[in-house]
């Protein structure tokens, strides 16, 4: 069960736009994470390679958590909004919830709910 101050942490740096950073901060080495019914992305290297991936596309990115966050024991819900500027013109407005499983302090598992008809790029 990650510590209020550990899941605080963690909150800043997705905030903070450092989306691969986190990952190796607060991912176990063999964590999965899951994009809605997709097969699971395995391994912290992994998620930084794809989090790198989507960073450079993007002209620039806002993220924010959208409080209140959800503890129960070892599981966590955060509900999330990125907003995504790309270097081609367009842009991309999601909103997503974020469901983890904890171990210790970092994240083991962890699988994203959303409408995937957000993903599509939209011409500004």
């Amino acid at each position: 069960m990650p510590t209020t101050v550990t899941l605080e942490r963690f909150i800043a740096r997705v905030e903070e736009n450092a989306h691969a950073e986190a990952c190796e901060e607060f991912y176990t080495a063999d964590s999965s994470m899951q994009e809605n019914q997709s097969p699971p992305r395995v391994g912290r290297d992994a998620h930084v390679t794809n989090e790198h991936k989507i960073m450079e596309r993007a002209k620039s990115v806002w993220s924010k958590c959208v409080r209140p966050v959800f503890v129960n024991g070892d599981r966590v819900v955060i509900r999330w909004i990125f907003h995504f500027d790309w270097a081609d013109g367009t842009v991309t407005h999601m909103e997503e919830l974020a469901y983890q499983r904890w171990e210790g302090e970092r994240i083991a598992e962890e699988t994203f709910f959303y409408d995937p008809a957000q993903r599509v790029p939209k011409k500004v």
